[in-house]
């Protein structure tokens, strides 16, 4: 897709690597780029896993041990003047954004062309204080606010009345995602997988370690693999205090998620709320199901009858239940499986990305 004009955006997020705003950050900017738009990302945080595409602007290269506010101010100036000497047709912002004041200088005096928010969580005041009219003044001048499911859009209306928030999910690459997941592991035996920070008390990884201890999975020899950054003490004392030392594994965060959620039997989904759970899109991505809990957002909006199960938000029995299920039911299992890529083809990064030109009125 060719378009006359060479569009110029600058995608701006904490960092390009961990977290599932930046790995949406990092493939945009590929597909951005494969689309005939100069991209540059901009991060703050001096840390870079994921692919990307187009140009890199390291201000977290700036940022000292004291963080302090001259440090800040440094950063701010730094960024202003890179945006000055820069004609961007638009900047797409990926941040959280939790300090009002600081984020309404940004958005007045620091941004100066068409401005996209997102917003990844169902959590808004992450991104956007609880008052009203602190919201608008912030957001009301922006071209748009992104959020990923039509419930977070019901909620950001419902509370503040913007008029300019759009509805577009997280996108997949199921052919990156390819790629990577034939990878060898060394685990032997089965497994099912959870991915999330450790410490995170929204993933309630401790209550998944217990409910798994209860279930019937242990007995079976089916272990328990949980991946991702953070303090491991927070999961070893339930593994301690259930007797699943031998069954759990931490293996903390891995550049390459998609070798291990591929091999696993199925993934578990069990968090307080959500925005749009990546994991979830993509280990149906790597053909693997999935269980979730119907939190608020996201689960509802990529789970059907053909993928996986959806349970009853925090109904630890009943997740249980489930867990259960897929291991004894071998044909609701295989029928899962062969559903699971193309049930979210949907959320393929063309489809995604279409809907961003569109936006962007980019043709």
């Amino acid at each position: 897709m060719i378009q006359e004009k060479k569009y110029k955006i600058a995608l701006i997020g904490y960092r390009l690597s961990s977290g599932g705003s930046d790995r949406v950050m990092a493939r945009l900017s590929v597909f951005f780029e494969q689309n005939n738009i100069e991209i540059h990302n901009i991060i703050v945080v001096d840390e870079v896993s994921y692919p990307y595409s187009g140009k890199l602007v390291n201000l977290g290269l700036l940022k000292d041990e004291t963080n302090g506010f001259f440090n800040k101010f440094k950063r701010l100036k730094a960024l202003r003047s890179y945006l000055n000497q820069n004609n961007f047709d638009y900047i797409i912002d990926f941040r959280f954004r939790t300090k009002p004041i600081q984020e309404l200088i940004i958005s007045r005096f620091i941004y100066n062309t068409k401005i996209i928010f997102t917003v990844h969580s169902y959590l808004i005041g992450h991104y956007m204080p609880n008052n009203s009219w602190l919201t608008n003044r912030i957001y009301d001048n922006s071209f748009a606010v992104v959020s990923l499911t039509e419930k977070m859009t019901k909620l950001i209306n419902e509370k503040h009345q913007l008029k300019n928030v759009v509805t577009i999910a997280n996108p997949i690459n199921s052919e990156e995602i390819d790629l990577l997941k034939n990878f060898p592991i060394d685990l032997d035996f089965q497994f099912i997988i959870a991915v999330g920070q450790y410490e995170n008390p929204i993933k309630q990884f401790d209550k998944l370690i217990a409910t798994y201890s209860k279930s019937d999975l242990p007995e079976k020899n089916i272990h328990l693999v949980i991946l991702g950054n953070g303090d491991k003490n927070s999961l070893e004392q339930p593994m301690k205090e259930f007797s699943v030392e031998d069954k759990v594994h931490l293996l903390g965060y891995q550049d390459n998620p998609f070798q291990f959620i591929s091999k696993a039997m199925f993934l578990v989904l069990c968090s307080e709320n959500e925005g749009m759970p990546n994991v979830l899109i993509e280990s149906l991505a790597c053909e693997t199901p999935v269980i979730a809990f119907d939190c608020n957002s996201g689960p509802s909006e990529i789970i059907t009858n053909d993928n996986g199960i959806l349970v009853e938000n925090q109904n630890w029995e009943q997740l249980k239940v489930a867990m259960e299920r897929l291991i004894s039911n071998y044909d609701l299992y295989l029928h899962f499986k062969s559903n699971a890529k193309k049930s979210i083809s949907k959320f393929e990064i063309d489809s995604i990305g279409k809907q961003w030109l569109d936006l962007l009125k980019i043709k």
